[in-house]
């Protein structure tokens, strides 16, 4: 039995990407649909990191055909991580493809451990990440991450990202002594921040993750005004003081033309490892009812867990200490849900466009 290009096409809008909700033939995901009496070849482009879900994509897309009449299918999935837009005026870095700030408001709400695990989930997905370590006055991601020593220059003038874990790093924390405070004014920081950035080799990421410091002060605006980031994930507790200040910093990059990706709602439950009882220690829905409130993706809860912590005080976050884990899931998800967010949003043509010079002749 024959299959015609239309057959193959409307079997093709019944296969929904569980990532994004939408069906591969409206998104555009499936392209180059070819068909040869009963054989039908198609390649499928994702537009996220996306390692874990090739497979299952690709057997949905050969069940769909082969349920359409087709007697053989090749079909092809693949993804592809490319720049998108970032604010006004300001340009892509030809050595990062998209900038993601994860930023809290208030500090103590975990939001260094889930920018590390973020991180590593998006590795764990396929993509080349960096992790730039943006509190100066408090660098925590060196012991996170496990890394240890001093980066080196080649040039004497910029430094190579340390890595572990598969990931690049730079951070304050590894050019001064553990102990050491950073006894700095805001007009430092700020230019260590820029420095951190720019000179510091990247290798053809498609991401950095940007671990803010709590607060709505110099970096942050830095940040948001001479850095072109992509976009912003909130990280809040359900406690309501913690959603007070989560909301003027939503409210800061909103101001400042930053999107806001999402809010992940950290510490949301904790559950007894001796009886099994769930207890809404910081306050329930925080996040989501914020969410709500704003009109931003909720991305997801994470749970108060001593794991967590032992973990990452170790050097080894928990996707990466227990990859299978139901937290590391949680992260992975998260992880997804911010890629495809990004995934959608209008790609950077900048850096393909001539520069056009006016001279007078």
């Amino acid at each position: 039995m024959s299959v015609t290009i239309e057959r193959a096409q409307q079997a093709l809008q019944g296969v929904i990407d569980p990532n994004t909700g939408k069906d591969l033939m409206s998104s555009r995901s499936a392209r180059n649909v070819r068909v040869d009496g009963a054989d039908v070849s198609v390649d499928v482009e994702l537009g996220y990191p996306a390692a874990s879900q090739i497979e299952p994509i690709r057997r949905a897309v050969i069940d769909a055909l082969k349920a359409a009449g087709a007697a053989n299918v090749s079909a092809n999935v693949t993804m592809k991580i490319v720049a998108h837009t970032v604010q006004r005026g300001l340009k892509v870095m030809p050595n990062i493809k998209n900038i993601v700030a994860v930023a809290s408001g208030k500090g103590g709400v975990g939001k260094s451990t889930v920018a590390a695990n973020l991180a590593l989930a998006l590795a764990s997905e396929g993509a080349k990440v960096g992790v730039l370590d943006a509190d100066i006055y408090g660098p925590s991601q060196p012991t996170m991450l496990g890394i240890t020593g001093r980066p080196v220059t080649v040039d004497n003038r910029t430094l190579e990202p340390m890595e572990n874990h598969g990931l690049q790093m730079s951070s304050i924390g590894l050019l001064i002594d553990a102990d050491q405070p950073m006894v700095w004014r805001g007009p430092m920081v700020t230019q260590a921040l820029q420095q951190l950035l720019t000179q510091t080799n990247w290798r053809d990421l498609d991401y950095l993750v940007v671990d803010m410091p709590p607060g709505t002060g110099d970096i942050q605006l830095t940040l948001s005004q001479q850095v072109p980031v992509t976009g912003v994930v909130i990280v809040t507790t359900p406690q309501d003081i913690a959603l007070m200040d989560a909301k003027k910093g939503l409210k800061m990059f909103e101001k400042v033309g930053v999107p806001i990706l999402g809010i992940i709602e950290n510490m949301a439950v904790h559950v007894c490892g001796q009886c099994g009882h769930a207890e809404h220690v910081f306050g329930s829905e925080g996040g989501q009812k914020m969410a709500t409130e704003y009109g931003v993706d909720f991305l997801g809860s994470l749970p108060l867990d001593i794991r967590i912590r032992e973990q990452a005080d170790s050097g080894r976050p928990t996707v990466i200490a227990e990859p299978d884990s139901a937290i590391a899931q949680s992260y992975k998800e998260i992880a997804r849900k911010v890629a495809v967010r990004i995934a959608e949003k209008a790609k950077d043509m900048s850096l393909k466009m001539p520069t056009i010079k006016v001279s007078n002749t």
